[in-house]
């Protein structure tokens, strides 16, 4: 794989190990504050601060290093959440099983493993978890004192608290981030890359939307086909890059020629389509013969070279029109009646030429 291919891949592993890091050091930190008070009531040697520092304030650091110089950071801070579970049955077996701070340190690493990897991943990161309670509590003579003092309760508080709702704020975040993405994609799907119109996908959907409210209200809706004559002369002559300028120089020009409430769009090839919304036979015509004069002013050299023109057909919503592929096909057979009469001009159905001439 090309390395610039493997630079976004990265960045999301990267995004993905700081939120890691964000939780874990947030998570350390009240752990060991409920840890605290378990060591100070029981006595703790020294060797048992020490680490307790090390894992409460100096390992969330270490972690985050470690994972941001990693080829492949994802998979290490992956590795080291399995760490974090492991530490996390040392310290309850430290504990020596201490009921209330013990379940509460559980429950808490249980539910980030949840967030990170699904119930999957707890069940990865369960096996060291027991794996190292054991093997601690083995060490010290399976030393067991289940009850919990009032300073032990009160401990547990923060991490009650604050922990989950730190996690529900980065779950919703990442929700939010989620649908966002969703939305751009879904709009993404429905615009051409090239015009920055709709598409045909999207375009379709509005004609359907607009189609039904005609059938409720019965307000005037017109649908204008564009051709560009000698398009396919552009292409062949000045290569496709000097196409793709035909096709936005028609773009901009229906953007500048139709209001908001119109949907142009390209249909597809050089074809294109506009939706005017409330608007008469007569100002459906007003508005074509603009959109094809101004695109003889603004089109490009090429275009103006291989005599580039635009052939319009329009149609108009009636009772006669069902769905939008018969709506469709009256614009359609409008616009190629344009181009068999000489091409650079505006053609209307049947239905709207017998009113208006």
């Amino acid at each position: 794989m090309h390395p610039t291919d493997d630079e976004p891949v990265r960045q999301r592993e990267l995004r993905f190990a700081r939120r890691v890091h964000h939780v874990r050091t947030l998570g350390a930190a009240l752990s060991a504050l409920l840890v605290a008070s378990v060591l100070a009531r029981d006595g703790a040697p020294a060797w048992t601060w020490t680490l307790w520092a090390f894992n409460g304030f100096l390992w969330p650091l270490l972690a985050h290093s470690l994972t941001l110089r990693s080829s492949e950071p994802a998979q290490s801070a992956q590795r080291f959440l399995v760490f974090d579970s492991a530490a996390a049955g040392m310290w309850i077996a430290i504990m020596q099983f201490n009921l209330v701070p013990s379940a509460v340190l559980l429950a808490m690493v249980s539910m980030d493993k949840i967030a990170v990897g699904g119930w999957r991943f707890l069940g990865r990161t369960t096996l060291p978890l027991l794996a190292a309670c054991a093997l601690t509590s083995t060490a010290l003579g399976f030393a067991v004192r289940l009850e919990s003092s009032m300073s032990n309760v009160l401990a547990t508080l923060p991490f009650l608290f604050v922990y989950p709702i730190a996690l529900a704020t980065l779950t919703y975040g990442l929700g939010r981030s989620v649908a966002l993405k969703n939305r751009q994609l879904e709009r993404l799907n429905r615009v051409d890359v090239v015009t920055g119109l709709l598409n045909r996908r999207g375009w379709n959907e509005t004609l359907g939307a607009e189609l039904a409210r005609h059938a409720r209200t019965r307000r005037p809706a017109v649908l204008m086909l564009v051709d560009v004559d000698g398009f396919k002369a552009v292409n062949e002559r000045h290569g496709h890059l000097a196409g793709d300028a035909v096709l936005r120089s028609v773009s901009s020009v229906l953007r500048a020629c139709t209001r908001e409430i119109d949907a142009p769009a390209r249909y597809g090839g050089d074809k294109f389509g506009v939706l005017l919304a409330e608007t008469s036979q007569a100002g459906a015509l007003r508005v074509a013969e603009r959109v094809r004069t101004a695109f003889l002013a603004e089109r490009t050299a090429e275009a103006a070279a291989e005599g580039c023109t635009l052939s319009i057909g329009l149609a108009q919503a009636d009772l006669s029109v069902v769905t939008t592929d018969e709506w469709l096909t009256r614009a359609d057979t409008a616009m190629y009646r344009a181009k068999a009469g000489g091409r650079n001009r505006v053609e209307p159905d049947g239905t709207l030429a017998g009113q208006l001439y």
